[in-house]
């Protein structure tokens, strides 16, 4: 087989080389791209084969020489039948005539399964190409449904405008044609258009490359899918105006101190890389997330044609205790009653009696550290108590009960009488105007005075009823539990005469009285609620805590599924825990809840990282620590419950002096963690547990990094340490004691030693290695050290008076006779924390 131009072929006169003699001979020729051919020369003869009585002839041979080396032969009509000599049928055995026949057998099986097979895939071929005629005939059909649908919207509206007012702006008007040209004229001015030029070469050159498309729509060419769909969306734009320019809406922006450009943006529907851009071009470079100020946001929004309206931060707190209660609405409550004291005049021993329970006992010491409250039944109806701790260090604590009670019972014991912590009580009851029961204690013991209590009283302007005044007095003795039945009659009586109401149809607030960390049930608050009712669900906020009431539980340790007005519940479902004290409300949603908080967080961040005020400006305090005058120790406090902290907290800032400090970088709820053993080895402190434990990653974490921890369960233990520790912080006191006077009679000059006085020790004594003045006419005129003392010419440790002796001074040599030298020694004398 060989290859040849079409002319070459005709014009062949050469011998064609054939492969046998007397074989069939045939011509074929090819056609290729770029206008290439080649003319092969076929040759068949027919395979010598043995066939089988009854069997099929076999399929013919076909060979194929290159026309190239073909000679000039003429092809022969018919194919000639090589006379080769056959063999015999009787000349093969019955094996190879079994064998040639099994042969055959098997060569027409796969002659049928191939024609089978080619059959199958010329099938799936045509149904290819049927399925893509059918797609392409179908996307056709549906552009020319939307294009004649836009059609009919672009008349209507023409039409539309046509019967519209004229505008103010001047248009120019659009030539009319005489007759609307027709669908079919317009399909075929359009294919006109589009039909490419021919080219110079001629019509013969392809143009392109070859596709299906093209070879079955008869080389005409069509516009695709993609441009025919971005042209009616060129025609819907166009027939909605869209190239106009919209009118620009000005909106009022409401501006908070701080807002991020995303919200900003969102505020005034603008685009936020719009803002970006006018900030750059200001010298700004920001983020979508990065804050501005309000100024800043003001000057944004007004550049882009907006009006603005500045908010406070703190508006957020607007409207969050509710409006005030019709009086309509108000219906009888429990009276909350505070019991107040000195420490260990049995506040505590009382509260048990009324309640039947032993609270003291679960106290470290016998020492109220926190505050409880518990609902007491009582004949004349149900009675809420805040018991209260009475030593000194809890004084916040006691200005939170009388600010969140109605009736305050100050416990005085008959043996002790008035106290300093009954006087702060007693200030407290006062500043908070809450009327106040005067219960003499421990009328049992034999050296109970009541009328001493009464007495002292007076002193700060307190007038019982026994004296003509208006203040109840019950003398009781919790321990034998005499005379309880009249303190809660006191207690009723004054609580009619107040006559005590509250709305509980409406959102629960009140105040947190002490707040937790539990390690099986999380953040814990015990809440008062003042006014409404707190139900499981509800969201709340306290201080910069918030979270949804998953569990209530009273006083008696049961689960409730509500807490009306005087109900003290401790509330389960904070995030963490809050401050003893804060205010607590029901809000409407998590969103509300989560703005206060955050407002409240960064308050209190900011309120943390400003200077402390006082006296003290930043300059003296730097020139303190450059002088080494200020020390300061810095401790990590850790308690199980806030209010105990904030009292540990108190009392060790009141520790501090002009000279030594003792700084609470870190005070929390719950036990000691790595983090804390982290915080206090970055800030050299030292970390104090009240009531709690390290974990053992902790323990070990200080071990490594040198941070002791101490545990305490009683404040005072700790307070004694903090003082004990500030005390050793303090510069010993210098003190000066006088030895003796001696006179200068002679100096003398001695070679290799220097100058030396003859002196007499008029006063005292003297002695070698003790600090001197030199006196000159009762000037000082120098201050050293004796460094030579002798008498005659030996040295000795002291002189007493009367005797003489020679002296030298450490480096200095100037001393006249007539001089005095004054000797005394310099004690160092450690100082304590008064």
């Amino acid at each position: 087989m060989s290859e040849s131009n079409d002319t070459e072929d005709r014009s062949a006169g050469g011998k064609t080389l054939s492969m046998r003699r007397g074989v069939e001979q045939g011509r074929v020729k090819q056609n290729f791209s770029h206008g290439r051919s080649k003319t092969v020369v076929v040759e068949t003869k027919r395979r010598r084969s043995i066939t089988a009585p009854g069997a099929a002839p076999s399929p013919i041979e076909s060979k194929v020489m290159p026309a190239s080396t073909a000679a000039p032969q003429p092809a022969p009509a018919a194919p000639v039948e090589e006379a080769a000599p056959q063999p015999a049928a009787n000349q093969l055995s019955d094996s190879e005539k079994e064998a040639r026949a099994k042969a055959l057998a098997g060569a027409r099986l796969r002659e049928a399964d191939d024609a089978e097979a080619a059959k199958m895939e010329a099938d799936r071929i045509a149904e290819v190409d049927a399925q893509r005629r059918k797609e392409r005939e179908d996307a056709e059909k549906k552009a020319a449904e939307e294009q004649e649908r836009m059609e009919a919207e672009a008349a209507v509206a023409a039409v539309d405008a046509s019967a519209a007012p004229a505008v103010d702006k001047p248009t120019k008007e659009a030539p009319v044609k005489a007759t609307p040209e027709t669908r079919k004229e317009r399909i075929k001015r359009e294919e006109k258009a589009e039909q490419p030029k021919p080219s110079k070469g001629g019509g013969e050159r392809r143009r392109g490359k070859l596709t299906i498309a093209n070879a079955l729509d008869d080389n005409v060419r069509q516009r695709s899918l993609a441009a025919m769909k971005r042209r009616q969306e060129r025609q819907k734009q166009k027939t909605m105006g869209a190239g106009e320019n919209r009118e620009k809406i000005s909106r009022e922006v409401v501006l908070p101190e701080a807002i991020t450009i995303q919200e900003l943006a969102n505020r005034m529907a603008e685009r936020g890389v719009d803002i970006i851009k006018f900030l750059m071009k200001q010298g700004d470079m920001l983020k979508i997330t990065d804050v501005v100020d309000a100024d800043t946001a003001e000057l944004v929004a007004e550049e882009f044609g907006h009006t603005v309206k500045r908010v406070s931060e703190s508006d957020v707190e607007l409207g969050l205790m509710g409006e005030d209660d019709d009086q309509g609405d108000l219906e009888p409550r429990a009276p909350i009653v505070t019991i107040m004291g000195h420490v260990d005049h049995g506040k505590t021993s009382l509260l048990d009696a009324l309640r039947n329970a032993n609270v003291v006992s679960g106290e470290a010491g016998g020492i109220t550290q926190h505050i409880g409250a518990y609902q007491v039944e009582t004949p004349g109806g149900v009675v809420s108590f805040v018991d209260t701790p009475g030593h000194a260090a809890f004084t916040a604590m006691r200005a939170r009960g009388a600010q969140a009670t109605d009736i305050v019972i100050l416990v005085v014991a008959a043996d002790d009488g008035v106290m300093p912590q009954t006087i702060e009580a007693l200030n407290h009851a006062k500043a908070a105007e809450v009327p106040m029961i005067i219960a003499i204690n421990k009328m049992d013991k034999p050296e109970a005075d009541p009328t001493r209590v009464r007495n002292e009283l007076l002193q700060h302007e307190i007038v019982l009823e026994s004296l003509g005044g208006e203040v109840q007095e019950v003398q009781i003795s919790a321990l034998k539990h005499t005379n309880l039945d009249k303190l809660l009659e006191a207690i009723l009586l004054q609580a009619e005469i107040l006559e005590l109401k509250a709305n509980p149809h409406r959102s629960a607030d009140g105040v947190v009285i002490e707040a937790k960390l539990d390690k099986g049930r999380g953040p814990v608050a015990t809440v008062l609620v003042q006014r409404g009712t707190l139900e499981l669900g509800d969201i709340f906020v306290a201080g910069s805590a918030w979270g949804r009431v998953r569990a209530l539980v009273n006083d008696k340790g049961e689960n409730v599924d509500h807490a009306g007005p005087s109900v003290p519940v401790e509330v389960l479902g904070l995030n963490s825990a809050p401050e003893a004290g804060d205010q607590f409300v029901v809000v409407e949603s998590d969103a509300r809840a989560r703005e206060i908080t955050d407002y409240r967080d960064r308050k209190r961040r900011e309120m943390k990282g400003a200077p402390v005020s006082g006296s003290t400006s930043l300059e003296q305090m730097m020139s303190k620590l450059k002088e080494n005058e200020l020390s300061e120790m810095p401790i990590l406090v850790k308690s199980d419950v806030q209010g105990s902290g904030e009292a540990i907290s108190q009392a060790i800032d009141k520790l501090g002096t002009d000279e030594v400090a003792a700084r609470v970088v870190h005070q929390a709820v719950g036990g000691i963690s790595e983090s804390d053993v982290t915080l206090a080895s970055a800030s050299n402190a030292l970390i104090m547990g009240f009531n709690v434990r390290a974990n053992n990653q902790a323990r070990e974490a200080a071990e490594a990094a040198g941070i002791e921890i101490r545990y305490y369960n009683v404040i005072y233990d700790l307070v004694d340490d903090v003082k004990a520790a500030l005390s050793g912080m303090l510069s010993p006191e210098q003190r000066e004691t006088f030895l003796g006077n001696a006179e200068i009679l002679e100096v003398f000059n001695i070679s290799k030693v220097g100058k030396v006085a003859g002196c007499r020790v008029s006063e005292g004594s003297v002695e070698r290695g003790a600090k001197v003045r030199l006196i000159r006419d009762s000037v000082v005129i120098h201050e050293g050290t004796l460094s030579t003392l002798k008498r005659f010419k030996d040295e000795v440790k002291d002189v007493t008076a009367g005797q003489e002796c020679g002296m030298a001074f450490e480096k200095y040599e100037d001393m006249r006779a007539g001089d005095v030298i004054e000797c005394f020694r310099v004690e160092e004398v450690a100082r304590t924390l008064d």
